[in-house]
């Protein structure tokens, strides 16, 4: 008897239905022009941050002057010398200044001023509209503005009350250029703690009101709560810019007089345009960011543990 040594029959692979062939091609189809309206932006970013990111780091270690492709490899020692100067000092101390002025007095007033202006239903986008358009102004109108008409001792507010400017003096430079700052700065939170206080459910309001709670409290115990994380976004977010500031002091003061209004931008840019060490630009560039991606972690571990509440 004869063994039969044939495989045995494979069943057939059912044939996929007309209508799954059709759902995958508009899956690939929609992932590809997904891909292909991304490719812009992603393409720009590795351009414009990406590429200038990682030279910075590199130049950082070099003692580049900025022209030309004449430079040498120097280690650490741009660190070693800029940690070593006191000038660094002193505008790492006017940066943490300039962070704990933004983390209050704007926000405090962003904050109330929401809060007031959730309560009012008439001319409330005029408000939004008139509070938001320093914000919009360009840093040199801010400054021009303030330079010319309060600040200037011939002629401004200050002259007019036989009161010297307060951008000429060392202890009050600092805070002349974060006050207009600051004015700029604070009309742009009302608008975004008040779109999100906007976005609280009514019926959680409406439930404080009917358990008794006064208006302090309705804003403490609901609308706060509410708008945490656009809380913590904003803190971030000043936390990031206070260490980026630059236009306001450099317009302002320049950085003066006698460095005491110096903050990391300008004293970077001086490296950069006044003396030609890049190099040392590049590292005050990095311990720069090295403080905005501290704010950042914390963000991202704050919306975490806030998620998962």
């Amino acid at each position: 008897m004869t063994a039969n040594l044939a495989p045995p029959a494979v069943a057939a692979r059912p044939a996929r239905p007309p209508a799954a062939r059709t759902r995958n091609a508009h899956l690939r189809k929609r992932t590809a022009i997904n891909y292909a309206l991304v490719a812009p932006a992603l393409v720009l970013s590795i351009v414009v941050v990406v590429i200038p990111g990682i030279l910075t780091l590199l130049f950082a270690f070099t003692d580049w002057s900025g022209i030309g492709f004449d430079f040498a490899f120097v280690g650490v020692d741009n660190f070693r010398e800029i940690l070593a100067d006191p000038v660094f000092a002193t505008s790492l101390t006017n940066n943490i200044t300039w962070l704990v002025l933004f983390l209050t007095l704007p926000a405090i007033v962003g904050l109330l001023t929401a809060a007031l202006l959730l309560r009012r239903k008439r001319m409330r986008t005029f408000y939004q509209v008139i509070f938001l358009m320093p914000y919009v102004l360009a840093p040199v109108v801010n400054a021009l503005i303030w330079q010319t008409i309060i600040y200037n001792p011939n002629g401004g507010v200050f002259g007019a009350l036989g009161i010297p400017s307060p951008t000429a003096s060392m202890q009050t430079s600092l805070y002349a250029a974060a006050a207009v700052d600051m004015w700029h700065y604070w009309g742009f939170l009302t608008v975004v703690y008040l779109g999100a206080m906007r976005q609280t459910p009514m019926d959680q309001v409406e439930a404080a009101v009917v358990d008794g709670a006064s208006g302090w409290g309705v804003f403490r115990h609901v609308y706060l709560p509410s708008i945490r994380p656009t809380l913590m976004l904003m803190g971030v977010m000043t936390v990031i810019f206070s260490f980026l500031a630059f236009d306001y002091v450099f317009l302002l003061t320049q950085g003066g007089p006698a460095h005491s209004s110096e903050v990391m931008g300008t004293y970077a840019y001086a490296f950069a345009f006044s003396s030609f060490e890049f190099g040392k630009a590049a590292a005050v560039g990095i311990i720069m960011s090295f403080f905005g991606l501290i704010a950042s972690v914390v963000y991202t571990r704050l919306s975490r543990a806030e998620l998962m509440r």
